[in-house]
């Protein structure tokens, strides 16, 4: 019998319940399992082990989550999920499409040399020359590279912070840049782009979209992610969003990912003018789209994964 493994931090978390629940509705062996118990030994003859369970019985794996903390555990957990790949179990998604997906100046490259639509972005690693570009793009955002779930962000307009939960506005000063910058040694600056106040996440498996939600920024909130009290509701992409969408997930090497995209609103009709795509998550959450359409995506899943193997 086929088995598929999962990859969790939380047991609890409703998408790794959804692909448990999916596995069992298309009668296929699964384990969940935290990569953070695995254990390695080597010399001669390498064996890997997550918990007591011997990975390599699995025929394919589905990483919801590696788990973070330090570099080097990070490190090594991606290590094994390469060297599982070696052995000839699939992993979905694969090690490299998590690491290009989770590295946003990567995965902005990655995009633009696609050709792909993406916002002005600038990568910096000093403090004048933040401050050069910010005063230049006038309304920009700096993001962490490696960051999630809408925090550590900093909208900056006209030389202003403004906070993402309506509270006063700030004047950025140079300080506040060496601080972020000792913090994180570069600096990833986005163009801010004025749109009708939400974005969307489309979901793609295995190259073709299944469904697309709106996500909405609480009041007095710019950030629309979900974690953050955003709200969900029903999309339909139009052809060139769909295609938008699904060369992102392939220029990412995803087999299934949520594609950000922002519709940038023309200020002079209020219209919006073209979308572009602002992330592209390799460890997507399931449960929005569930909510707003009552699609189960990890049963699309588990069942191309089960056509893979």
């Amino acid at each position: 019998m086929k088995k598929i493994g999962i990859i969790v931090t939380d047991p609890e978390d409703p998408t790794a319940i959804a692909f448990g629940k999916a596995c069992q509705k298309n009668k296929i062996g699964h384990q969940i399992m935290d990569l953070q118990k695995a254990e390695v030994s080597t010399g001669g003859r390498t064996e890997w082990h997550i918990g007591k369970t011997d990975p390599l019985q699995f025929d394919a794996i589905v990483v919801r989550d590696v788990g973070a903390g330090a570099f080097e555990g990070v490190s090594f957990r991606f290590d094994i999920l390469r060297q599982l790949e070696e052995k000839g179990v699939l992993v979905v998604n694969s090690p490299s499409a998590i690491q290009n997906a989770a590295n946003k100046y990567y995965a902005s490259c990655l995009l633009s040399n696609k050709g792909l639509p993406i916002p002005r972005t600038k990568v910096v690693q000093d403090t004048e020359s933040a401050m050069e570009v910010l005063e230049e793009m006038k309304d920009a955002v700096i993001k962490p590279v490696f960051g999630y779930k809408g925090m550590g962000i900093h909208r900056i307009k006209n030389g202003m912070d403004i906070p993402t939960n309506g509270t006063k506005q700030k004047k950025l000063v140079p300080e506040q840049i060496d601080q972020l910058l000792e913090q994180r040694g570069m600096l990833y600056i986005q163009e801010f782009i004025e749109n009708p106040g939400r974005d969307i996440r489309a979901f793609v498996v295995n190259g073709k979209l299944i469904g697309a939600i709106y996500r909405t920024a609480p009041k007095g909130s710019w950030i629309n992610n979900l974690s953050q009290g955003g709200s969900v509701s029903q999309c339909k992409l139009s052809t060139e969003q769909e295609e938008i969408c699904i060369k992102a997930a392939g220029a990412i090497g995803a087999f299934f990912a949520g594609v950000d995209l922002v519709e940038k609103r023309d200020t002079s009709n209020n219209k919006v003018d073209k979308s572009l795509i602002l992330e592209v998550n390799g460890t997507p959450s399931v449960a929005g789209i569930y909510k707003a359409w009552g699609i189960n995506a990890a049963d699309d899943i588990i069942r191309d994964i089960i056509k893979e193997i």
